[in-house]
């Protein structure tokens, strides 16, 4: 399941709510020679790195907490449907022949209710297997966090590493790879490995432009995308609708559309009457407005879409912790050094792939000591300071000022597209 990297958003020194210091460029050579002394303890490092740690304890107490709510469920429904017809009998003034004929429907059901008591019964055993293992999990992980100190902090790091490598074969989808280095290293309690796999079954199917697996997905999880607000479901019903229009089985859609769609129409009116209106243009149609509506990118869309929805579940990050990590590095070793023709082998910024991953990412330090506005090209300073949008990027307080004045307090990043309130705004400051 090839998980793909978000934006890592500005490309200035200035950072929210904390000075940034803009300095003239030294010499990364000179920095890079100085040795370093080694710090006097492991306690500060391992404090930092076990920060990083949320999803690690988080996806398994999520699947955990999901196993438990659905063998809930499971017993809830036939427990409470016998519960509920004695109470109604206890508190209903039925006469006699009617209390009689009550008791012998509830007799029927209860005998019924044995029939199935094996196949309930081998349900939960099965439930209650599978809440063990995910027990487990997450004590294995628990155990793992407090084994780590100085004295085996090198055998400690060594998993860690093969625990990000695993998580980011699982997320571009080298499945086998990723459950072969799991069992090499016996970590198979520390990855997620279960979990991407539930995410692969309904990835595959949406790019074999199928939705059923995604809709079953939708409704076991149902009550947590719904306080989210998530809208994956009525994208999916939109596309199995557009499905229907495509094959020209206009009565089928018009069907369809009363039982899945409709239910939506409070809150999604406009798109709903944007997809309702390829029943007249046709799959055919060469109006832009409808045309894309039928174009293959719709899937890539929903693909995109339930990745995010699914690392949003389980408290995963959406871009791989290996990216992370290494972005982390070398944002503290970016330097217009590294992109001069004599910058060191050693240096990892000097290789191609390095440099790629590093892209995004700001200089460490800044050959330039003015900040000067994308929008108006005039300067940034206590007079004009600069302010960041949650996206990350900068823009000084005068280009927003206009903006938002211009469009009801709505400010639009001219980069990305993405819109915000004034509101919403942090000020930089820079020293």
């Amino acid at each position: 399941m090839e998980m793909d990297s978000l934006s890592n958003g500005n490309n200035t020194t200035a950072t929210a709510s904390t000075p940034a210091t803009v300095s003239p460029d030294s010499s990364a050579a000179t920095a890079r020679a100085t040795p370093t002394p080694p710090p006097s303890s492991t306690g500060p490092q391992l404090t930092e790195a076990l920060k990083l740690e949320h999803q690690f304890l988080r996806v398994p107490f999520e699947h955990y907490k999901k196993t438990i709510r659905a063998n809930h469920r499971a017993v809830e429904k036939e427990v409470s449907a016998v519960i509920s017809g004695v109470t109604d009998a206890a508190s209903a003034d039925f006469s006699p022949d009617d209390a009689v004929n009550h008791l012998n429907s509830l007799v029927s059901r209860l005998q019924g209710l044995k029939r199935k008591s094996l196949m309930e019964y081998v349900k939960l055993e099965e439930g209650s297997r599978a809440e063990n293992l995910q027990a487990q999990k997450c004590r294995a992980r628990l155990d793992h966090l407090e084994s780590a100190d100085g004295e085996n902090l090198s055998e400690w790091n060594n998993t860690r590493l093969k625990r990000i490598l695993v998580d980011y074969m699982l997320r571009m989808s080298y499945y086998d790879t990723a459950v072969k280095l799991a069992e090499c290293s016996n970590i198979q309690d520390l990855v997620d490995i279960d979990v991407f796999q539930e995410a692969k079954k309904v990835i595959e199917a949406l790019q074999n432009k199928d939705v059923a697996p995604a809709l079953a997905w939708c409704a076991d999880n149902k009550s947590r995308l719904k306080k989210s607000k998530s809208k994956l479901e009525f994208q999916l019903r939109l596309q199995e609708f557009i499905e229907l229009v495509r094959a020209e089985n206009n009565m089928r859609a018009i069907t369809y559309a009363r039982k899945y769609l409709a239910p939506w129409g409070a809150t999604h009116m406009k798109e709903l009457q944007r997809v309702l209106a390829t029943l007249a243009f046709k799959r055919d149609t060469e109006c832009a407005t409808y045309k894309v509506l039928f174009e293959a990118k719709q899937w890539d869309f929903l693909v995109d879409q339930f990745k995010q929805e699914f690392c949003k579940l389980y408290g995963m990050t959406m871009e791989p912790l290996l990216n992370i990590y290494l972005q982390a590095g070398l944002s503290a070793l970016k330097t217009p050094y590294c992109y001069k023709d004599d910058c060191t082998k050693e240096d990892p910024l000097s290789q191609e792939a390095f440099r790629t991953i590093a892209m995004p990412l700001p200089y460490s330090k800044q050959h330039h000591s003015k900040l000067v506005c994308y929008i108006t090209k005039e300067l940034m300073d206590t007079e004009n300071p600069p302010q960041v949008l949650p996206n990350g990027y900068v823009y000084s307080t005068k280009a927003l000022e206009e903006m938002a004045k211009k469009n009801d307090g709505r400010i639009t990043c001219p980069r990305t597209g993405s819109e915000y309130n004034y509101t919403e705004l942090v000020k930089a400051y820079i020293s």
